[in-house]
């Protein structure tokens, strides 16, 4: 009579309609959705103790009182949550194939007849509610708790909020070429200041360090300016100068990290924003809808993976690589498509199309 191999569990012969692989699907899922959860715990703990190292020291020497500190972190929780959902399904599915590959359980399903891909593609599924979750989180949530950081901030230091900026402010009209470096309105009225101006009239190039704005009279006020006449030396104004502007200022765009899904689709589609500030829009729109189908794509490619593990350790490294890895894809994609380097769709989804090549490799070497 064969004996079991120690530390199996006794897997039943297959029996006709597929019971052993539906079974052993059931306890596959029962595995990793339990790994799942202590992966999220364990990210969210992570995540949050090193928010709270980092923060601890302004909370002491400002006087936060308890609500303050948990605005800070109720403000950053939503996006730490979707960080947590993603990258916990990799620790889930290889800790879980990992140890079902060092108590021999699917190689005693293999020799039942078991597919070894059959057992990746119902992964899948669960993950599909993840994404779900994520995606609506990552569109609705997290912008506003974002928005909220900043003041929450503000609030612990006891000071305003720093006046919004309107930087490389530039203007075209028949009456000539403007240009600031800097639109500060600190008061919230009709006059704001300038910083680093240019005009542009004729063939006169008037620069000055500062200026006013009179949105009012429709006007710019420039003091200590210099007048630069094509074939003659710069000359210094004999005093203040004033000329016609009829546009209106416009409060500078939140960042879109800080915009919902609505309202992001909302300002790409009316054209405003210099070039860099519309790729940075389309990628953090696209970036809500790829990364959080990373949570099956990861499924996928890691359950590949992990049928060709040994072993814990082996699951253990294969973890720290995977996370690694989508790091450093994730933070480096925005950059280029920030630049131009790369079209923002493309950046957006250059992690999920390595992880899906990566998926397709090993399937293959599975089949």
């Amino acid at each position: 009579m064969t004996r079991p191999v120690p530390g199996t569990r006794r897997v039943a012969p297959a029996r006709r309609g597929g019971g052993l692989p539906r079974t052993l699907n059931r306890a596959v899922l029962s595995e990793v959705l339990r790994w799942y959860a202590a992966g999220v715990a364990l990210f969210l703990i992570l995540r949050l103790t090193d928010i709270l190292s980092t923060s601890v020291g302004a909370f002491l020497t400002y006087g936060a009182t308890p609500g303050q500190a948990l605005g800070v972190f109720g403000a950053l929780a939503p996006n730490t949550l979707n960080e947590a959902l993603v990258l916990s399904v990799p620790f889930a599915v290889l800790l879980a194939f990992g140890r079902m590959q060092g108590d021999s359980e699917l190689k005693a399903a293999a020799a039942g007849g078991v597919r070894p891909l059959s057992l990746v593609w119902p992964l899948a599924l669960p993950f599909v509610l993840v994404a779900a979750l994520a995606y609506w989180n990552a569109g609705y949530v997290a912008p506003a708790g974002l928005a909220r950081f900043d003041a929450a901030w503000y609030t612990i230091y006891g000071g305003p909020q720093p006046t919004p900026t309107q930087d490389n402010y530039t203007y075209a009209s028949e009456d000539g070429l403007f240009y600031a470096g800097r639109v500060v309105n600190s008061a919230g009225g009709p006059v704001a200041s300038l910083e680093g101006v240019l005009v542009q009239r004729g063939d006169e190039t008037i620069t000055a360090t500062g200026g006013t704005w009179d949105t009012a009279a429709q006007t710019w006020t420039v003091t200590g300016a210099w007048i630069t006449r094509p074939g003659e030396d710069p000359q210094p104004a004999p005093g203040p100068l004033v000329f016609r502007q009829t546009d209106q200022p416009r409060p500078p765009a939140p960042p879109a990290q800080q915009v919902s899904t609505p309202e992001l689709r909302a300002r790409l589609a009316s054209g405003e924003g210099t070039p860099e500030e519309r790729r940075v829009d389309a990628h953090q729109l696209a970036a809500r809808v790829a990364d959080p189908l990373t949570a099956v794509i990861f499924a996928l490619a890691a359950g590949a993976l992990g049928l060709l593990l040994r072993n814990r350790a082996a699951a253990f490294a294969a973890v720290v690589v995977f996370v690694a890895l989508f790091y450093a894809l994730w933070a480096t994609a925005p950059q280029l498509a920030r630049v131009g380097a790369l079209p923002p769709t493309l950046a957006a989804w250059l992690p999920n199309l390595f992880f899906l090549l990566v998926a397709g490799v090993l399937s293959w070497r599975l089949r």
